[in-house]
């Protein structure tokens, strides 16, 4: 009788005892599928399956986390839990509609005296529960897939509106009585979230609002709604990329630092790449590929913008914007005005086209919505680059203003080039715009401006280096007008004269002023303060 060599033996058993512990382990560590079929759903467009679809969430949480799959079909639904350890999967032909609530009622929004008390923020941003897919204090939560959350019976913050409490003046919208929904996802006090490749229509107040959730990644997603596409509201670590926004009626991509976690919570950390926000097409007409406008008039409220800001009680710090594209909607937005500090923020290559108002607006002011004797905030270490505007609104210009003893600082902006409509008057050229340093910050909230280019008050440390604006209608203002400006260098400049002799450069109380190597404007240093002086 044989023997097999001790080695062989011994190895084999080890390969055995191996494999045995892999297939246990793999078993062990495999996904866990949740199908809400399983659990009652029926997908039919008419049945309710707000309960299926949570019995799934709830049977994912016990078995420690897994994926709750929603097939082909279209789910009627009211409020939908998230939690922990989740993925909620949006398979190709899936569709989860919010029902209406004459249906079936939404959560109740959760107390928030920093809202409802204080009026530090408006309703929408202070509170989560009246949602159609809701989590609060969660991690590793992930929305992903190729189906589509309609919001179709959600509330989008304009039916009614009340004042606000003393000393603000500005409105709060109410969204809607009990039972009804406003967002399409609302996520509090999350950490390591993921939404991926799904769209959203109609999403309400908000399609998404995101606040004090921590690393988030918002990537390939196509929104097309009648509010606000995405708010990404005092959150750290943030990545938005490859999305599409069309939101007409309200903001694209905007970050906040609002009160409405009850604390000063600050918005670091951020990048914003290859994005498409656009604000002129109807909604849903993105979405579908037909991209109409049932009002070609140019001048509606096309907002569809990227911002920071109105909401800045938080600060804004360590931000990238880059690669995106504007369209039919107003321009990029950057805004303090509740004591927020803004700084450190690099933006690049970005074309905008059928810009409504200014294609770049930056405000410093003293709104100063937030508890008492919060000092005014602060606006510095801004870069601008490579920036192609055309068809820009002839209003505005570009606006960048701070309020007297509140500059903003240090601001370079450089390689752009930019085509204005053209039309202001001789007579608009001496206009004086109002300061307005508590109002609510919006690029038309000075009126029509005296410049056609670039409008500079309450600002130092300036710098516009290879610059080249010119506009396609007769327009009799200058180009730039400065009041209130210290340290300002303009270098290599093709910019068109406003018609009628006017002046490129219109200075009012400026000092260190400088313009060199430049088209059509003879190279000028200026020391000291000039009470008014035209170049």
């Amino acid at each position: 009788m044989s023997t097999l060599p001790a080695f062989p033996l011994r190895f084999g058993l080890l390969l055995g005892v191996c494999f045995g512990l892999h297939t246990t382990l793999a078993a062990e560590s495999a996904p866990t599928f949740f199908n809400v079929r399983d659990f009652g759903a029926v997908g039919d467009g008419k049945s309710l399956d707000t309960a299926a679809i949570n019995k799934a969430i709830d049977a994912a949480e016990n078995a420690g986390g897994g994926t709750v799959v929603v097939p082909a079909g279209k789910y009627l639904s009211a409020s939908i839990h998230l939690k922990s350890n989740l993925t909620l999967y949006l398979s190709a032909g899936s569709t989860i509609e919010g029902v209406d609530p004459t249906v079936a009622a939404y959560d109740q929004p959760e107390p928030n005296e920093w809202g409802e008390t204080y009026h530090y923020q408006d309703y929408g941003h202070s509170h989560w529960h009246n949602s159609l897919i809701w989590g609060i204090g969660l991690e590793n939560v992930s929305i992903v897939g190729p189906g589509l959350i309609y919001g179709k019976g959600l509330n989008n913050g304009f039916n009614r509106f009340a004042k606000n409490g003393p000393g603000n003046k500005d409105y709060r919208y109410q969204d809607g009585g009990p039972g009804n929904g406003n967002k399409a996802i609302a996520l509090r006090d999350c950490r390591n979230v993921i939404l991926r490749d799904f769209s959203i229509l109609h999403g309400g107040h908000f399609g998404i609002l995101a606040t004090g959730v921590n690393n988030l990644t918002i990537d390939n997603l196509k929104i097309d709604t009648n509010r606000d596409g995405m708010d990404i509201d005092a959150c750290l670590n943030v990545r938005v990329a490859h999305c599409t926004v069309n939101s007409p009626w309200d903001d694209g991509i905007c970050l906040k630092a609002s009160y409405g976690l009850g604390r000063v919570a600050h918005c670091d950390n951020v990048t914003i790449s290859d994005c498409y926000v656009c604000g002129g097409f109807d909604e849903g007409s993105v979405l579908d590929g037909t991209f109409k406008i049932s009002t070609p008039e140019y001048k509606s409220y096309h907002t569809g913008r990227i911002k920071l800001g109105t909401e800045s009680n938080g600060d804004f710090k360590n931000i990238v914007i880059t690669n995106c594209v504007f369209d039919g909607c107003r321009g990029l937005a950057i805004e303090s005005v509740d004591g927020s500090h803004i700084e450190d923020l690099a933006i690049s290559n970005l074309t905008m086209r059928h810009v409504y108002e200014a294609p770049i607006f930056i405000r410093l002011g003293s709104r100063m919505r937030g508890p008492e004797k919060t000092p005014i905030g602060s606006i510095r270490r801004i870069s601008i680059n490579n920036v192609v505007v055309s068809d820009a609104a002839w209003e505005q210009g570009n606006v960048i203003s701070g309020i007297p003893g509140h500059p903003i600082e240090d601001l370079h902006i450089s390689n752009i080039r930019m085509v204005f409509q053209g039309g202001g008057s001789t007579e608009l050229a001496s206009r004086q715009p109002p300061e307005k340093e508590n109002a609510y910050p919006e690029p038309d909230m000075f009126g029509e401006m005296p410049s056609y280019g670039f409008f500079i008050r309450h600002a130092r440390e300036i710098e516009i280096t290879e610059a080249k604006i010119d506009y396609t209608k007769p327009d009799a203002r200058p180009a730039f007008v400065l009041e209130d400006v210290q340290d300002a260098s303009f270098n290599r400049l093709n910019v068109a004269r406003g018609t009628n002799h006017a002046a490129l450069f219109e200075l009012k109380n400026v000092g260190g002023f400088s313009v060199e190597d430049s088209r059509d404007v003879a190279t000028t240093k200026i020391d000291q303060v000039v009470t008014e002086q035209k170049l």
